[in-house]
C-alpha cells in the first residue's frame, strides 16, 4: 500500500483518536522492544528514549515512509516477516503491534513468533480493530472483507486475534474494547 496514502487516509481518525490510544498503550514499552509491522512510522514519537527500539515492516512503501520519520529518532528499522522473525528465542522484553495483524497473511503464526521472542515475563502491547460480534455487524463486516481487501493492502475486517493470543500462553493483564466492539487493545504478558 502507497505510504503516504494510507497517512492520507488515516489522518482524521489518527488526530481524533489513534494518536491518544498510541501515546497511552507505548508509554508502557520497555528495555528491549520490537515493533513488527511499523508501517509508517506513526508509533515512532511515542517511544520513550530509555527503549531499545528495532522496528520489521514487510511493506516497502510503508517502510520508505517511515524511513523519514525515523530519520528523527534514534530507531533500528529494517524489513522483516512477523510469520518468521529473525530473532533468537527470548530476545525481547517487549512486543509492540498496532493495527497490523488485520493484514498479516497468517497471524496464528505470528502470534507464535512473538510468543517465541518475548522473555518469561515480556510484555506484548497489541491495538488491533477486531470482527464486532453482532449478528448483523459481524456479517458487514464478513460481506466487505473481500473487497477491503483489495483496496487497503490485505486488510481483514473481520479478524480477532483474542482466542489465539490464549491459546499460545499469553495471560491477559488488562484488555479494552474500543469503538463499540471493533477495536481492542490488549497488554498481555508471556
Amino acid at each position: 500500500m502507497n505510504g503516504n496514502l494510507y497517512d492520507f487516509v488515516l489522518a482524521p481518525f489518527e488526530k481524533l483518536v489513534l494518536k491518544k490510544l498510541r501515546l497511552k498503550l507505548l508509554k508502557k514499552a520497555h528495555g528491549k522492544t520490537l515493533e513488527i509491522g511499523f508501517g509508517t512510522g506513526l508509533n515512532f514519537p511515542y517511544y520513550s528514549k530509555d527503549v531499545q527500539y528495532i522496528g520489521i515492516e514487510p511493506d516497502e512503501k510503508m517502510a520508505q515512509v517511515a524511513q523519514k520519520r525515523a530519520s528523527h529518532y534514534h530507531l533500528q528499522i529494517g524489513e522483516g516477516d512477523a510469520q518468521s522473525l529473525a530473532f533468537g528465542d527470548s530476545s525481547f522484553d517487549c512486543v509492540v503491534a498496532t493495527l497490523v495483524f488485520c493484514t498479516i497473511p497468517d497471524p496464528d503464526k505470528a502470534i507464535e513468533e512473538v510468543f517465541r521472542v518475548l522473555r518469561p515475563g515480556g510484555t506484548f502491547l497489541l491495538l488491533e480493530h477486531v470482527r464486532r460480534n453482532t449478528p448483523i455487524a459481524g456479517r458487514l463486516l464478513d460481506f466487505f472483507t473481500p473487497l477491503w481487501k483489495q483496496i487497503a493492502g490485505g486488510c481483514h475486517l473481520n479478524r480477532d486475534p483474542s482466542k489465539q493470543l490464549i491459546d499460545v500462553g499469553f495471560k491477559v493483564e488488562a484488555m479494552t474494547t474500543l469503538w463499540g466492539g471493533m477495536g481492542k487493545v490488549w497488554e498481555l504478558r508471556k
